[in-house]
């Protein structure tokens, strides 16, 4: 009977450390907002975010094949599909994808990913601004 006592109260401390885990988890992953991001990348370029600048930027081809839109959509305001792999991405403007640019590490990662796909180079601050400008913008 001990055994047994001793079972559940193991599985409630797992369970419990569990729930905790992922609250953590879930608590650590939302912190930034597109906002934040928006007025780190401003700071890093020295200059306001462009909204204008940032949706040509998202459309243009910079000489390649592919562009922010090529997997993203035109406005990215809808789920989009990876050109190569058909992969279903989730709309990237915040206003209609609330995690879009809440994981800091994530939009680090994508950041550096996407640009290269699409640029065969990293983002510079200004272009991340501007491009973050135009998400934010659409509503």
């Amino acid at each position: 009977m001990l055994y047994v006592h001793s079972s559940r109260l193991s599985a409630g401390l797992l369970a419990a450390m569990l729930a905790s885990s992922l609250w953590s988890t879930a608590v650590h992953a939302a912190d930034t907002t597109p906002a934040a991001q928006l007025q780190h990348w401003s700071a890093q370029a020295g200059t306001p975010g462009d909204a204008a600048k940032g949706q040509t930027f998202f459309n243009a081809k910079h000489g390649a094949e592919w562009s922010c839109a090529s997997c993203h959509n035109t406005p990215p305001t809808t789920q989009g599909k990876h050109a190569n792999t058909g992969k279903l991405i989730a709309p990237l403007a915040p206003a209609f994808n609330p995690k879009a640019f809440t994981d800091t590490a994530k939009v680090d990662k994508w950041f550096k990913r996407n640009c290269n796909d699409v640029l065969s180079r990293e983002c510079s601050a200004g272009e991340k601004a501007d491009v973050l400008a135009y998400l934010n913008s659409l509503k």
